[in-house]
This record gives structure tokens, C-alpha cells and sequence, in this order.
């Protein structure tokens, strides 16, 4: 084994951008095994109680179900909706093409604190709506069409110009080429679509805490909870949980979206 590939000044960039980008998951997951309520070295012990105190916190548990149910719905939204706009720029050269790409694209440089302010402004001052989970969900499905549009649309971009052609020439509808052809052949870039905007919207928080009722979400209930030292230890358990879940999720949506890939097809 060359040894010195491993000294070069790429290897050593990304060995250093890895503890960098890791060290602290690693920490946190360690630390919510540790028997003491507070976060310091050495560790007091080995223990599960602070998982197993998790089932008897009612309330972090319902903000657990709020982000759930927020997740879920706004995702699903998101989804659907991303996937006809992923199908109208990538197949149809209409007017003002260029313009909708760029403002649909807004939410992913725009800072979630600022939408976050301005759709605060647009549902209490503008339609004088209540703060609630509704208004979060929407919130989210804004911030995730664009991101369901470029991993559907990269999908859409490597089938040829003419399936729906092809099958309409079969005797289809276009909509029916979409539900039969189209559609069945981009499933997994749909589901890793799906679960990236999922994994997004159950951990936000900088755009969530303007436009949250009193029903609150878990990334915002765990926020609060942070004003309470002897509470810390479930937030670092809970932290473990949702960090370990979100590798998982993503990790298995890159799967899906690689699966899905038409060279990775061909080449397999």
C-alpha cells in the first residue's frame, strides 16, 4: 500500500473536513450514553435511562408527532407539486421558462430566517391567519419544491425527448404516459425526493419558530428546552435519535437516487 496518498495536501483536506464535519455528531451520540446530566470529560458512566426517559416526556413527544405530521404532509405536498413543475421546465421551452426556474430556486439561497420573517408577514398581516401547524407545513412545502425539482429533474433529464411520444403513439394519453411511463421509471428519484424533503423539514428550525402555534415542532421544543440544564441530557438522547435517523434517511435516498441513475443502469 502507497502510503503517500495518504499525506498529500487532498488527503489531508478532506481527512480534517471529515473530524470537522463529524466529530461533533460522534460526540453528541457518546455523550447521550453518559450517566451524569452534564456534558463534560471525563464520562461519569455508562447508561440507557436517558433513552429510556424519552417515553415518559409527554411533551417532547407530542412536538416529536407535530414534526412528524408536519414532515410527512408538507413533503408529500411538496412532492407532487415539485414533480409537475420538475416535468414542465425539463420537457416544455414556454415563456418566461427561465424566470420561473430562477424564482423557484430563491428558497434554496434565499437565508431561512428571512422567509421565515417574510412568511410570518404574509399569514398574520396579509391573510390574518393563526399560527399553527397548517402554517408551518406550507412554510416547509415552499422551501422543499425546489428541492424535489432538481432531484426529480436531473432524473427526468437523462430519459430520452420522446417516451411520452412513444406511448401516446401506442395509444395513450399524455397524462396517461406520465402515470404509466414516465412516472414508474422516475419512482426512486419520487421516494428520494420524498425522504430529503422529510429529513429537511423534521429538522428545521430557523424558519419554523416565526410561523409556529402553540403546537410547536421538536427541533423548536427542544430549542426551549436548552434554559434547563437537568433537561439536557434528554435533548443530546433526542439529538442521537434524529441524527442517527437523518444518516439513515439520506443515505438510503442517495441509494435510491443512484439506483435510478440511467448510466448506472446501463453500466450495471
Amino acid at each position: 500500500m502507497n502510503l503517500r496518498k495518504f499525506f498529500t495536501p487532498g488527503a489531508l483536506f478532506y481527512w480534517l473536513f471529515a473530524i470537522f464535519l463529524y466529530l461533533p455528531i460522534a460526540l453528541l451520540i457518546l455523550f447521550s450514553f453518559n450517566d451524569a446530566s452534564s456534558l463534560h470529560f471525563p464520562l461519569s458512566g455508562f447508561t440507557w435511562k436517558w433513552y429510556q426517559d424519552l417515553a415518559s416526556a409527554n411533551e417532547l413527544m407530542d412536538s416529536a408527532r407535530n414534526s412528524l405530521i408536519v414532515g410527512l404532509g408538507s413533503s408529500l405536498v411538496a412532492t407532487i407539486l415539485g414533480t409537475m413543475a420538475a416535468i414542465a421546465v425539463v420537457r416544455f421551452n414556454f415563456p418566461g421558462r427561465n424566470l420561473f426556474i430562477a424564482v423557484s430556486g430563491l428558497p434554496l439561497v434565499i437565508p431561512a430566517v428571512v422567509v421565515g420573517v417574510a412568511l410570518l408577514i404574509l399569514f398574520r398581516q396579509f391573510f390574518d391567519m393563526e399560527l399553527s401547524l397548517w402554517t408551518v407545513s406550507l412554510g416547509h412545502v415552499v422551501t422543499h419544491i425546489p428541492i424535489v425539482m432538481l432531484i426529480v429533474g436531473a432524473r427526468l433529464a437523462g430519459f430520452p425527448d420522446n417516451l411520452e411520444d412513444a406511448a401516446m403513439d401506442l395509444g395513450a394519453s399524455y397524462w396517461g404516459a406520465q402515470l404509466r411511463v414516465v412516472l414508474p421509471m422516475s419512482f426512486s428519484a419520487l421516494v428520494a425526493a420524498f425522504l430529503t424533503a422529510f429529513t429537511t423539514s423534521f429538522d428545521e428550525y430557523a424558519m419554523s419558530v416565526f410561523i409556529v402555534g402553540t403546537d410547536v415542532t421538536l427541533p423548536v421544543y427542544m430549542y426551549s428546552l436548552l434554559r434547563f440544564p437537568r433537561r439536557l441530557p434528554l435533548v443530546v438522547a433526542m439529538g442521537g435519535l434524529i441524527m442517527a435517523a437523518s444518516i439513515a434517511l439520506l443515505m438510503f435516498a442517495e441509494w435510491l437516487r443512484r439506483a435510478g441513475d440511467p448510466k448506472n443502469t446501463v453500466e450495471s
